[in-house]
């Protein structure tokens, strides 16, 4: 049945091989970068591709304030939400539709998330289904803190994440965040290079987080990065470095810090990606532009990018008509070699999560029963 599909995309990578669903690209000056962290012999949390990386991700994404580069995005994402005031007991609100890394964070913290659904034009948060479930179930205190309206817990913070790379509707989510005092904390993992109305995700509320793990647009091998403002940054790196003191040679450490620095290592390998970010963008949305073209008028549907937004079309998705014809394309593709994978299992679905409270899912349990990622990588053509 999707031998059509098949044929596609081996003519558009050129190869009877495996195709993965995202490759990493080396074709820049990532030898040469990391040959040079070598012989410098910083290769650990301090050296000079760290600051550089940190401060290149900054002026990239166009966030006036810091970059605290991690080990990956999972640590991004907790010290963001860390720096939020998530403690334990606290509840956070995001959404089923995600990778685990973004309810995990939440636990790190001592915290619960609270689930609701996502948008079917973003795949991502709706807001339609996050004010509703604050206007039924939580209230302003005198205190100024957003608790749940027949309990004392807090709600701590609001937690979307861009799904596959497609920006949600920031806007809303940031009008509504503001009238119920919930700091903004963007889980842009999958988004480099996603601008939502001109200005790029990660940017919006108080914090950001990025990941670049090695089947992310860049990747430093692992690692991610915390975009946050001024007033927060010299705290997030303190606590990314195991809170130690600055000194000579004496050991202090004032706060319970965690070991979340990137190396040096991994940042030159960053620095070097990031040279030809805007090239992977392209690509990818050129990539985009073909499957769009190959799914005009078949009963699967090719999702695009949602208004006001250039996604960086991470993952590549389509939406079956149902479960069956959603686990027919896995299977064929799979076994022709062809990688594809459906969408993650929802949150509120795992044994750990499936108590947690939650709204209606209605689209999300729909999407979820839909969606495969197609092969995404950069397309081999093109050069430098």
């Amino acid at each position: 049945m999707f031998e059509s599909l098949i044929h596609f995309i081996r003519d558009q990578y050129h190869t009877d091989g495996l195709i993965p669903l995202h490759a990493p690209i080396f074709s820049g000056q990532e030898k040469k970068f990391i040959e040079d962290a070598i012989d410098s012999t910083y290769v650990s949390s301090v050296g000079p591709y760290v600051d550089k990386f940190e401060s290149e991700i900054v002026r990239y994404t166009g966030n006036l304030s810091k970059g605290i580069a991690t080990v990956n995005g999972t640590s991004a994402l907790h010290l963001a939400l860390l720096l939020a005031g998530v403690g334990k007991g606290d509840l956070v609100i995001t959404q089923a539709l995600t990778f685990v890394a973004t309810c995990n964070a939440i636990s790190y913290c001592g915290a619960d998330p609270i689930f609701v659904d996502v948008d079917r034009h973003t795949l991502g948060m709706s807001p339609l289904s996050l004010e509703n479930w604050l206007e039924d179930n939580a209230r302003i205190c005198d205190d100024g803190l957003c608790r749940l309206k027949h309990g004392v817990q807090i709600i701590r913070a609001c937690l979307p994440m861009h799904t596959f790379g497609h920006p949600v509707d920031l806007s809303s989510i940031l009008d509504i965040c503001k009238r119920w005092n919930l700091p903004l904390v963007e889980d842009a993992a999958e988004s480099l290079g996603s601008l939502y109305r001109g200005q790029h995700t990660g940017t919006f509320g108080e914090f950001g987080t990025l990941s670049f793990n090695g089947n992310k647009i860049i990747t430093t091998g692992g690692g991610g990065m915390l975009l946050t403002r001024d007033k927060f940054a010299k705290l997030a790196k303190h606590l990314s470095t195991t809170a130690k003191n600055p000194h000579s040679y004496f050991y202090s450490h004032d706060l319970i810090g965690y070991n979340y620095r990137l190396p040096n290592l991994n940042a030159a390998l960053g620095c070097a990606q990031l040279e030809d970010i805007e090239y992977f963008v392209n690509s990818k949305r050129n990539l985009a532009l073909r499957y769009e073209s190959f799914f005009k008028g078949a009963d699967v549907e090719f999702f695009i990018e949602p208004p006001y937004c250039r996604s960086n079309y991470w993952l590549n998705a389509v939406i079956c008509e149902d479960k069956s014809q959603r686990d027919l394309l896995l299977d064929e593709t799979n076994m022709a070699g062809v990688m594809t994978r459906p969408a993650w299992e929802l949150m509120s679905n795992l044994p750990m999560y499936d108590s947690c409270i939650r709204g209606d899912l209605s689209i999300s349990e729909w999407l979820q029963e839909r969606i495969v990622n197609l092969p995404s990588s950069v397309l081999p053509e093109g050069g430098r």
